[in-house]
Parts: structure tokens; C-alpha cells; sequence
């Protein structure tokens, strides 16, 4: 997808790094990654646009939307993912000009004010780094609670290794963050009331510049300034001070960590404080005031620096809190969900069952399409530049590939596996160079579930040579559907065990490849027949017309749209389209978001 992260800041914050961390990872995974902010110092894989969010005259609000309108436009923007408010309330307007989904990150408490209330210009996604800025912000600026989630910042455990606790004669403190705003503040505080460098060796990282009021201390206090990594000054503390990111960085090195912010004093992260620390991120949000005891600071500072290491426990919840990987699944499952459902589009999944050749081959269901008429929908697929797509092919590029910009896909499956499908099928789809997914019964050679049952006319299903070469064509790629074609939550829940796996097995049998995919017979599932799936090792299946409207909401029950004798050019144009089952929804009252 092509991504645009916007952020307003004159020097680097906790904003940027979350940023350049979270978009990097994107980048790896395949996004194409924009930036736009007032200044942006950190590297990342993707293009920096310049633009001064905080210049706030009106002149300039219409310069800034402007400018956003057109690097969307430009740039096919699919996804604007906003980090501040200045740069959230023009992007809000330039996505809602252009149409384009919008989510925002909201990194600490927001100004309560009458027009904040009436448009707080989040999107339609509002992700909280913390509990207390969910609660804040639903509370004070009345942003539904059905839009808000708490997703903290990512960070990759991996580069903050452990280190060793040092052994130093005189103990090392090291203060980290901006000595601008509210964080310079609390520095200036903690230095002038708290702080004894006959005690200790104090180090400050962080700011830009060096502001005239810390000259003071400059004889006493090692201002080092902002530097690109910190790694090197928290190895050698006896005790890092600092809030948010700071902390978490800290804490995954091993080092005691203090965490103390613009809102409130955690103090010494604790396996008894983990939970306070984490809602306020690291003391970073709390109430409206600062809520900070100085007096009491200087004593629980000089027992935190004789603790050296932080406990293991607190280590273990702070990296699966702010797994990096997780964090980033996350995001691209909330992309993808806000895009599918504004823009009211989803790649089609088609099914087909028989493609016949002559008329003593229509049987009496109706499940069949002719050569004529196959052949006349896989030209359409060529004409308008569409693409065929496996299941598996997801699985090597992650379900989100599917939403490529510029590119425009289809996933066409064949439920049974009849003999047409070889006879009739196959030689169209090598023609035309498209993919197919065929659902094979296995443990059958005729379709008896329906010959006994309805009196359906007997149709050959093919044999292992036939799905062998078709597997081998790299045209086709054959899925479960398990031996006999039963009704799977009608049946008892080992049978059910015997018929999927034993399906599967099969199938991995006579092709040499494991299926990516399965078709419920009939499209009858539950929730009992779904984990057996899953345990089975499908990531993918497909149900008939049951299941989200957006894919990657239930991969283990994928809406299709079924083709049938009388779907002509135009009505198979319709169905393919991508906004079909959208438009059904629409028509019925359903909830476009299930």
C-alpha cells in the first residue's frame, strides 16, 4: 500500500522515532512509505516531504491542505496515518476532499477546547499509545469509544539487547528527552531541586540546543545533546530517567529505569508498577495538571540507583507489550480494514464448480458455466488488466499485497474437482495464462453426494494423473475439500478430524505441495469446524455467502461470489468489480463492516 505518515514537530520527539520505527517495518513488508512534517531527522526507507504544520494562519491551513491534496493525488495515497494535531487537522480535510481513508496516532493528552469537541479531525480510526489517552480522549473530546484503540509504540526488542550491569565508582545517571516544552521543565526541576552531582555523574540527552536558563548547570551536568542512539549512554548508567519511549528502551537493555514525565512520577519500574506505568506511558499522560512530588524524589532516586538491573518480569511484559511485530500486524490489519470499507472494495473471490462442452452436461443444479461462456470471462480478465491470484500467493506476500496500488485482482476457485475441469477448463486457462484454485473431493470418483441424495446426474471427478499435471502447470493450485463432500457440521467432530485432515493428506500426496486453502462443503461451517481447519494447517477458507465483507477480518471464512449459467459478460463484470458484495450489504441494511 502506499502509506503517508504526517507529523508537525521542530525537533525530533517520541512522535518521529515511533514513526521512522513503525514506517521502516512497513517498508520491509513491501509499503511504499511517504512522510511529511515541519522537520524530520531520522533515516527511512521512503520519500520526506517538508511542510511547516506549525505556521497555523489561515493562509497557510489552505497551503497545507493543498499540498497534502496533491501528494495524494500524485502519489496514489491510499492511507494517511497522522501523528499530531496540526498536521491530523489538514490531513482530515485533505482526505476528506480526495477520499481517502485516515487514522491518527494520538501520542499524549490533548487541548480541550469547544471546535476540538465538535471536530476532533482523528479519522475514523483513533489509535491511543496509552489507556489514559484513550480515556482522555473519549471522555474530554467525546471521540466514540467504537473508533478508539490502544496500540502502544513499536519497538524491536532485538536492537535494545541486554547489557551488564556496570560497576561504577561513582554512580551514572542519565536524563533523556528535550529540553524544550513541558519535558524541559521537569529537567530544569530535577536538576535545580533534586539532583546532587556530588553524588553522582549526571548526563542529559537530548535537545537540539542547550536554552540559556541550563547554562546554569552547564559546569556540573554533561549536556550531550540529541544524538541518532542512546544504546551507548543507558549500558553505562547505574540509572536512566525518562518517560515513554525512553523508558521502554531502557527496560530492554536492563537498566533501572525511573520513569518520570510531563504528567506524573512512576518512580522505579516495578513489577508492582508495571500497570501504572504503562497506562500513563511512562508517566508521560495522566491528569490535567503535573501531579509530581519533588520533595520526595531525591531519596527514591538515590535507592534507585543502587538497584542496577530492572527486574526480569518487568523485561518480559514490556516486550510483548510493545512488540514491534505485533504492532505492525496490527496496523496493517486496521489499513487494510479502513481502506476496504470506505473505499467499498474488496478483490473478488469467485466460484465456479463445471465448465461443460455440450447440453446432455447440464445436470439438474445448475452448477455449471459453458466453454463459451468461460472462455468469454477469462478474456474480460485480460482486457481490463486483471490479475489471478492463489491463495498461496497471499501467503508469500502477506494478505495486504492484495490491496497493491495499481494492480487489480481476482481469486477464481472450482468447488469438487470434475473431470470438465481437466477436459474443458484447463486448456482455457493455459490460453489465456490464468490461475484457478480447485477444491478437490478426494475420497471419491463420481459426485455421489449428490446422485443419492437428489438424483443428480452422475459426473466423473478426476483422477491423480489429471490433478497431477494440472498441479504442475503452475495454472493450478488444488485445495481441500475434504473425502466424501459431507455436510461437516452435521457430523461428529472426529469424523470431521478424518475428513479434512485425510483430505489433506491426499491432496499432498498426489501433488507433492501442501494446500494453502479449503472450501466448506455446501458452505456449511461452525465455529467447532473452523478450529479444526486451522488445526488441520489451513491458513485460508472459503465459505459460499457467509463471512465478512472484508477478507482479512475471517481468512477461515472468505466470501465468494458464485457464477452461474446465466451470468452474462455484463453481470459477470458486475460481480467482479470489487464493490458487489458491498452493494448487496447497502441493499439488505447489512452492516458493511461485518
Amino acid at each position: 500500500m502506499n502509506i503517508l505518515f504526517a507529523l508537525s514537530q521542530l525537533e525530533v520527539t517520541g512522535a518521529e522515532v515511533y514513526a521512522a520505527t513503525v514506517g521502516n517495518q512497513l517498508s520491509g513488508r513491501g509499503h511504499r512509505m511517504f512522510y511529511i512534517s515541519d522537520t524530520f531527522t531520522k533515516e527511512v526507507s521512503g520519500n520526506v516531504f517538508t511542510l511547516r504544520f506549525n505556521k497555523r494562519n489561515l493562509f497557510r491551513r489552505v497551503w497545507h491542505i493543498s499540498y497534502l491534496v496533491y501528494l495524494i493525488k500524485r502519489y496514489r495515497i491510499q492511507i494517511v496515518h497522522a501523528h499530531s494535531r496540526a498536521s491530523g487537522w489538514s490531513s482530515y480535510v485533505a482526505c476528506k476532499l480526495t477520499n481517502t481513508p485516515m487514522i491518527t496516532t494520538v501520542h499524549g493528552r490533548q487541548p480541550v477546547h469547544r471546535s476540538r469537541k465538535k471536530f476532533h479531525a482523528l479519522g475514523t480510526k483513533a489509535i491511543a499509545v496509552c489507556e489514559n489517552v484513550a480515556e482522555q480522549i473519549i471522555s474530554d473530546l467525546g471521540v466514540p469509544k467504537s473508533i478508539v484503540e490502544v496500540l502502544r509504540n513499536g519497538v524491536s526488542a532485538d536492537d535494545f539487547p541486554p547489557r551488564e550491569v556496570p560497576n561504577n565508582r561513582k554512580k551514572i545517571i542519565t536524563i533523556i528527552g528535550r529540553l524544550s516544552g513541558p519535558k524541559g521543565d521537569l529537567l530544569f526541576s530535577l536538576l535545580d531541586t533534586v539532583l546532587d552531582s556530588g553524588l553522582y555523574q549526571v548526563n542529559s540527552v537530548g535537545g537540539a540546543e542547550l536554552p540559556d536558563r541550563f547554562s546554569v548547570f552547564s559546569d556540573r551536568i554533561n549536556f550531550v545533546g540529541y544524538v541518532d542512539d542512546v544504546r551507548p549512554y543507558i549500558e553505562k548508567s547505574d540509572l536512566v530517567i525518562g518517560a515513554g519511549r525512553v523508558s521502554i528502551e531502557s527496560i530492554l537493555m536492563g537498566c533501572a529505569t525511573f520513569a518520570i514525565g510531563e504528567a506524573k512520577s512512576i518512580g522505579l519500574v516495578t513489577k508492582e508498577n508495571i500497570d501504572e506505568a504503562l497506562r500513563s506511558n511512562f508517566g508521560d499522560v495522566g491528569g490535567e495538571e503535573m501531579d509530581i512530588d519533588f520533595s520526595s524524589l531525591d531519596e527514591q532516586i538515590a535507592d534507585a540507583c543502587l538497584v542496577g538491573a530492572v527486574e526480569r518480569e518487568v523485561v518480559e511484559r514490556v516486550k510483548k507489550e510493545y512488540s514491534l511485530n505485533d504492532i505492525v500486524d496490527r496496523l496493517e490489519e486496521i489499513y487494510q480494514s479502513e481502506y476496504v470499507y470506505q473505499k467499498e472494495y474488496e478483490v473478488p473471490v469467485v466460484m465456479y464448480h463445471r465448465v461443460i462442452s455440450k447440453d446432455d452436461e447440464r445436470g439438474q443444479h445448475g452448477i455449471y458455466v459453458t466453454e463459451k461462456q468461460f472462455e468469454s470471462h477469462l478474456r474480460l480478465l485480460k482486457k481490463r488488466g486483471i490479475e489471478s491470484l492463489f491463495f498461496s500467493d497471499l501467503d508469500k506476500k502477506r494478505v495486504v499485497s492484495r490491496l497493491e496500488d495499481g494492480k487489480k485482482f481476482i481469486i477464481i476457485t472450482c468447488d469438487d474437482g470434475y473431470n470438465d475441469n481437466y477436459k474443458n477448463m484447463f486448456p482455457l486457462l493455459k490460453k489465456y495464462g490464468v490461475k484457478a484454485t480447485i477444491y478437490q473431493v478426494t475420497g471419491e470418483d463420481h459426485n455421489r453426494w449428490d446422485v443419492e441424495k437428489s438424483g443428480e446426474t452422475l459426473f466423473p471427478l478426476m483422477n491423480k494423473r489429471q490433478i497431477l499435471e494440472m498441479s504442475g502447470s503452475g495454472l493450478v493450485e488444488f485445495g481441500g475439500h475434504t473425502r466424501t463432500h459431507p455436510k461437516l457440521d452435521k457430523l461428529e467432530e472426529q469424523l470431521v478430524i478424518d475428513e479434512v485432515v485425510g483430505n489433506r493428506q491426499d491432496l499432498e500426496q498426489i501433488t507433492g505441495i501442501t494446500p494453502a486453502s479449503f472450501a466448506y462443503p455446501y458452505g456449511d461451517l461452525s465455529v467447532k469446524t473452523k478450529e479444526i481447519v486451522t488445526k488441520a494447517g489451513y491458513t485460508y477458507a472459503v465459505a459460499t455467502d457467509s463471512g465478512p465483507l472484508a477478507m482479512h477480518r475471517d481468512m477461515l471464512q472468505i466470501r465468494r461470489i458464485s457464477i452461474f449459467p446465466g451470468t452474462t459478460n455484463r453481470g459477470f463484470w458486475r460481480k467482479i468489480k470489487g464493490n458487489n458484495e458491498f452493494r448487496y450489504a447497502k441493499r439488505e441494511g447489512r452492516d458493511l463492516r461485518y
